[in-house]
């Protein structure tokens, strides 16, 4: 008989509900799981217009209101993944990147996909330590 973790699902206003059957994050034992995060206003439901850079911004800004619900925040993220439709955007997204998460910087992947939901340039999903 193994150990069973619960699990606590996370839930919150201050970033886009969920376009699926999932949830914002997951809280299990001492981490806590991001779905990934489009560019999409809380506000309106909406993807946002603008540059790659305004789009980043808002991704990070979700990930954070859901560590936030979780009770903690970005200092304790482990793990990034970003997935962008055109790698091209690569150092573009760094940047915005680089204003959300310092030294010692979480460990992080990025990769080029064929396509995102609602047609979106980039999504983000993070792990972060509780």
């Amino acid at each position: 008989m193994g150990f069973i973790m619960s699990k606590k699902i996370i839930k919150t206003d201050k970033a886009p509900a969920a376009i699926g059957p999932y949830s914002q994050g997951v809280a299990t034992g001492n981490l806590l799981f991001t779905s990934g995060q489009l560019p999409i206003d809380p506000s309106t439901g909406k993807l946002v217009d603008g540059s790659i850079e305004d789009k980043a911004h808002i991704v990070f800004k979700n990930i954070k209101a859901i560590a936030e619900a979780a009770g903690t925040n970005l200092e304790k993220a482990v793990k990034i993944t970003v997935f962008l439709a055109d790698i091209k955007n690569f150092q573009a997204v760094n940047g915005v990147y680089a204003q959300y998460f310092k030294e010692p910087f979480p460990a992080r992947s990025a990769f080029q996909v064929g396509a995102l939901p609602l047609g979106a340039d980039i999504e983000v999903e993070a792990i972060f330590e509780l």
